[in-house]
């Protein structure tokens, strides 16, 4: 593809770093000092106390929701958009939780604050609210009355690092958050994510959880002295106080992870003055421009039909493919989960009827890449394409 979805995104600094590690006599390479200094890090970069990293963003999902059920053995109900990863929803359903959905504002491409609020009920366990491609979802009015019913707010800003709300990051807001380093992402340890929370108990779970439940892993002394008190018959170093999970990663991601997030912000400023750029020359009549724009951090080009047509649709895909221009359509995910098989057994039929701003970019929407190799000068070629 002339114009893929991502581009480039190691340079010889970070290559440099893990031949320096790799040239070290004996180095560690599994989760070791280099995976603290990262977490630590990551966390005065975002704003929070803790910061867990795993082996994916997928994986930061299933901690988020895993950490949720030790506190609720029970189960209960998630709020969770139509419009978001497979791992979301699935990490809800993986937990023993039942998925309540919510649709999305077309502004934000995030759940609607007032279709979330209509969800909520005495079995609301906590709302797990996407920021989809670089847009913040968050509301005031969300936050607040969260805070209020003492519900949990999981943010999933994989596809958005850097997006901000009320000059906060998102991912220190909520209860827990998780950030996805995958290699078409803002920044890459090639396979990768993080865990972020400033709940103390919360980020002690997250760490047993992340590393087979295992105990040792305790920072907080006497939250591990608890459990050897408990269990006297059993070798400290192997008390496994979850059934858990090996989602630890390698200190040459953290090498990669603590080289890239050197120049994050300067990447999603690059990325943002290319999203202001692809809106100005996109033709208005055509495609939806009039996207929540304050406190974005661009992670691809999102093209939305004002209104439905399939004619328009395939010559706009055309164009691309001609082009060599990669894209996705039906946008994050493919579009409406709701349509797909793994969720047959928890809906009611034709459910994915019932949330029409998904449906419309199920079949009208899709994105291209946006990285900060791209062009003012790529951009008016894909533009071009675009306004048939």
């Amino acid at each position: 593809m002339k114009y893929p979805l991502m581009k480039n995104n190691f340079n010889s600094d970070d290559l440099d770093a893990v031949k320096s590690l790799l040239s070290q006599k004996d180095p560690i390479l599994t989760n070791g000092p280099k995976v603290r200094d990262f977490e630590k890090k990551w966390s005065e970069w975002l704003g929070v106390k803790f910061s867990v990293f795993v082996n994916s963003g997928s994986s930061a999902n299933l901690l988020s929701m895993s950490a949720l059920k030790i506190d609720n053995p029970n189960g209960g109900e998630v709020i969770v958009p139509p419009f978001t990863w497979v791992s979301d929803i699935a990490s809800v359903i993986q937990t023993g939780f039942t998925p309540v959905f919510a649709d999305i504002n077309l502004k934000t491409l995030g759940m609607d604050t007032e279709k979330i609020l209509e969800k909520v009920n005495p079995n609301t366990k906590a709302v797990f609210l996407s920021h989809i491609q670089g847009f913040n979802a968050l509301t005031d009015k969300l936050i607040n009355e969260l805070k209020k019913r003492k519900i949990p707010l999981i943010e999933d800003v994989c596809e958005s690092h850097g997006a901000s709300h009320k000059n906060k990051k998102v991912g220190s807001i909520g209860w827990t958050s998780n950030f996805s380093f995958y290699y078409a992402h803002h920044m890459s340890t090639i396979e990768g994510g993080m865990v972020c929370t400033n709940d103390d108990k919360t980020y002690e779970n997250l760490r047993m959880l992340r590393s087979h439940g295992m105990v040792r892993e305790i920072n907080n002394i006497n939250y591990q002295s608890k459990f050897e008190k408990e269990y006297p018959d059993l070798n400290p170093k192997f008390i496994f106080s979850f059934p858990a999970y090996n989602f630890r990663n390698t200190e040459i991601g953290a090498v990669l992870g603590i080289s890239q997030l050197d120049r994050l912000d300067k990447n999603v400023k690059k990325r943002n003055e290319n999203l202001f750029y692809f809106l100005e020359k996109l033709n208005k009549n055509l495609y939806q421009t009039n996207f929540e724009l304050n406190g974005c951090s661009n992670y691809a080009l999102n093209l939305i039909l004002n209104h439905p047509d399939k004619t328009l649709m395939s010559k706009i895909t055309k164009n691309l493919d001609d082009s060599e221009i990669e894209f996705r359509i039906g946008s994050a995910g493919g579009g409406n989960q709701l349509r797909q098989p793994y969720l047959k057994n928890f809906l009611k039929q034709n459910e994915h009827l019932n949330y029409p701003n998904t449906e419309h970019i199920h079949f009208f929407g899709m994105y291209i890449g946006n990285y900060p190799e791209l062009s003012f000068q790529d951009i008016d070629f894909i533009t071009d394409k675009l306004n048939v």
